[in-house]
């Protein structure tokens, strides 16, 4: 364990899971790398040759990962792309922070923590506070003190968590939980700076690379919020060049909405340093980020793979929702459509037939509120005769 910013070791981890520095941990394998044949079985832990888990703890799992990798068939012309969508929105609590939270709270388990801390916007808090209540502990979630989808919140709360809202944005949420873990030994963090959660969201790239049979893409797209999970998949596709199961990685682009991306202020004024943006706002809540932890791991990810960040508006975004359900029978949260809704600004960048996965961070129940339901104003019928004359 090392820190991404000054390269600091850790032979064990700091309660706040951060560097001293205030920089992002990252797990590197220097030795023993797996093979192809060493992953056995399905989800997640079909990878645990590549997971810094020790064989000896049983892992803390609903069968997260395997997630279904579709082929589009009428979003854009096959001739142009050959398009596809990794729905991690079919995880056991419908996103992808399934992936990592198994990962982490297997080692929170390993290591005798009790209760899980984690400040969200939704996503994270259901997780947590599932994954929680799977492994017998407790689970405390910090919300922004603003409106949180209800699909979100209803889990974190049916699950057991002790939910608190903090009077600010996500930023000022993870601020006040993270002065807190600093002083308590028996709050385990479980945010996307924790590193054994990037671990396991690392599994996603390893899913696609065997679902495109033993293929690597050109091109990976995703949403970009707190900047966790492109540092994840980044991850997961560069250790397989480096331990020789695949020779090129793919290029990673980053989006992110235009009320929310200091990130991608960054990359397109071709500057090094990130500046907190007050305030942000985008009808896509999980990416509603102004101040992203591992900011700087992204733009490592996408400058390294030769990809790139750009931004997307939210009415891109609500089409974009909408096209991916109407057309393939796919129904994502907002940010999960930023992906699709980046194409159109790809047009000159993306070369014809080439192989892009887009991938959805989350189900579309998740947040319903976007999409406006008037069941007042549904046609209704009283008889057959009715049914016939509105036909």
């Amino acid at each position: 364990m090392h820190c991404f910013e000054c390269g600091k070791e850790y032979g064990e981890e700091p309660a706040s899971s951060l560097c001293d520095c205030g920089g992002v941990l990252e797990l590197v394998l220097n030795e023993n790398f797996p093979t192809i044949d060493d992953f056995r079985g399905v989800g997640v832990w079909r990878y645990s040759s590549a997971l810094p888990i020790s064989r000896r703890i049983q892992s803390v799992t609903m069968d997260e990962g395997n997630t279904p990798l579709i082929r589009t068939k009428n979003l854009v012309p096959e001739r142009e792309l050959q398009l596809f969508v990794k729905n991690e929105g079919q995880n056991p609590t419908g996103s992808f922070k399934d992936r990592g939270m198994t990962v982490a709270v297997t080692r929170a388990r390993g290591i005798g923590a009790n209760t899980l801390v984690c400040a969200s916007t939704g996503n994270t808090s259901a997780s947590a506070a599932a994954y929680a209540a799977r492994a017998g502990m407790r689970a405390m979630v910090f919300v922004p003190s603003g409106k949180i989808a209800g699909g979100k919140l209803v889990q974190a709360i049916i699950h057991g968590a002790k939910v608190i809202r903090v009077n600010g944005d996500f930023d000022a949420s993870l601020e006040i939980m993270m002065e807190e873990a600093g002083k308590r030994k028996d709050l385990y963090v479980v945010n996307s700076l924790n590193p054994f959660r990037i671990e396991g969201q690392k599994t996603g790239a390893f899913e696609i690379f065997e679902q495109l049979g033993k293929k690597v893409p050109d091109y990976v797209i995703l949403p970009v919020g707190n900047a966790g999970n492109i540092s994840a998949y980044w991850k997961g596709f560069s250790e397989l060049k480096k331990w020789g199961i695949i020779e090129r990685t793919p290029r990673m682009i980053g989006v992110q909405a235009a009320g929310a991306s200091p990130l991608a202020e960054v990359f397109l004024k071709g500057k090094d340093d990130l500046v907190k943006w007050k305030n942000p706002e985008t009808v896509a809540s999980a990416i509603r980020i102004g101040n992203p932890v591992s900011w700087r791991k992204a733009l490592t990810a996408v400058r390294d793979s030769g990809g790139r960040l750009l931004t997307v508006t939210d009415s891109e975004i609500l089409k974009a929702q909408r096209d991916l359900a109407s057309k393939e029978g796919i129904f994502v949260e907002p940010a999960s459509a930023a992906p699709i809704a980046a194409l159109r600004h790809l047009r000159d960048v993306i070369e014809k037939n080439s192989s892009v996965v887009c991938i959805a961070t989350g189900n579309g129940l998740k947040d319903q509120g976007v999409v406006p339901v008037d069941s007042e104003n549904l046609p209704l019928i009283s008889s057959l005769k009715e049914l016939e004359q509105y036909l």
